[in-house]
């Protein structure tokens, strides 16, 4: 190699960025002991931008294009270097490269439920998640404020911060939106939005704009969505309070009996089949009430204790149960013939 290749490779003549890819926001030109040659050509693509450093202050921002690097193209660096407007010789900066592309399909969402004053239930605490999208678009801030004079700065080392600035004003967002809890799930957009508008300043302050926020999902921690079921059935009931009672009622009758008779022998067997003729009657009687028009009110009498009565088809469903006990051995004859005389004695 000959004394002027030598010579020739210390000086710089272009300089660009070729992305590798994904996630890189700010990226330094290694210039080692390098300088670069006046005149050089300076290539910034579409979706970069590119900065010069002079001894850590920022001097000249480039936009997309090609660019040639003279005097007339670096004022701020001819200023801060005291260069002559005839100046023509090589010269040494540190060039910065920014990406400026849409970070997109960024993620949010609360990791523990946030508490927020809802006007319909007062203080609630919600969970909410969704994607968001941002770019870069003023490398001074950004480099003041974030990345700094590193060779490298990804995405994935801010993620965590702006993250945090939308959860941050989740509250405000919801208070400024005027959205009822309920009506969240219709207004999703509109309530997007709103938490776009109250974010996007902190984003600005390191040089970034945020450029959409979508909400996919809001809901309750489990306990009280269990406690807004409720009162959502109960606003759904109304005034038909005795007919959804009974319905409760029926729907518990066949569980509440199959659990009844799961005790041991005949004390089980009889259990089961005496709550669940009792409950019946009961249920017969609360329905039929249910269908019934309100009657006058009459006066006050005095509560009588509850007498339980059963029909003669039950006895003798009652005695066949029993039969059917006693020649699968459950029953002795002592035992059936005894509860068979009681059971007779109540149909005379």
């Amino acid at each position: 190699m000959s004394l002027f290749d030598f010579i020739r490779k210390q000086f710089i003549d272009v300089l660009e960025w070729t992305e590798t890819g994904d996630g890189t926001l700010a990226w330094r030109f290694p210039m080692a002991d390098n300088e670069i040659q006046n005149g050089a050509s300076l290539t910034v693509r579409e979706s970069q931008m590119a900065v010069f450093v002079n001894e850590g202050q920022v001097a000249d921002v480039f936009g997309p294009g090609l660019h040639r690097l003279t005097t007339q193209t670096l004022p701020l660096l001819t200023n801060l270097k005291n260069w002559d407007k005839l100046f023509a010789s090589p010269f040494k900066s540190d060039l910065h490269f920014f990406s400026t592309r849409q970070q997109v399909d960024q993620r949010w969402g609360t990791q523990q439920p946030v508490t927020i004053r809802d006007k319909d239930f007062g203080a609630v605490r919600l969970r909410a998640f969704g994607n968001f999208a941002w770019r870069l678009v003023d490398p001074r801030a950004f480099m003041k404020e974030v990345s700094g004079t590193r060779e490298r700065y990804t995405a994935a080392e801010i993620d965590g911060q702006l993250r945090g600035f939308l959860l941050q004003h989740l509250s405000d967002a919801v208070a400024q939106s005027g959205i009822p809890f309920l009506d969240l799930a219709a207004n999703q957009v509109e309530f997007a939005a709103r938490l776009k508008e109250v974010t996007a300043p902190e984003f600005a302050r390191l040089g970034l704009s945020l450029e959409t926020v979508t909400l996919q999902n809001i809901s309750l921690p489990e306990e009280l969505q269990k406690i807004l079921d409720q009162k959502i059935g109960m606003g759904m009931i109304g005034q038909n309070m005795g007919q959804f009672m009974q319905y409760q009622a029926a729907q518990a009758l066949p569980k509440f009996a199959e659990n009844a008779g799961q005790g041991s022998g005949i004390a089980g067997d009889a259990m089961g089949l005496g709550a669940g003729m009792a409950l019946g009657q009961t249920m017969a009687q609360a329905m039929q009430q249910g269908l019934q028009p309100p009657a006058a009110a009459a006066p006050p009498v005095p509560a009588a204790a509850p007498v339980v009565a059963l029909q003669p088809d039950e006895i003798m469903a009652t005695l066949e149960k029993l039969a059917d006990l006693k020649a699968k051995g459950i029953l002795t004859d002592e035992e059936f013939t005894a509860k068979k005389t009681e059971l007779l004695k109540k149909l005379v």
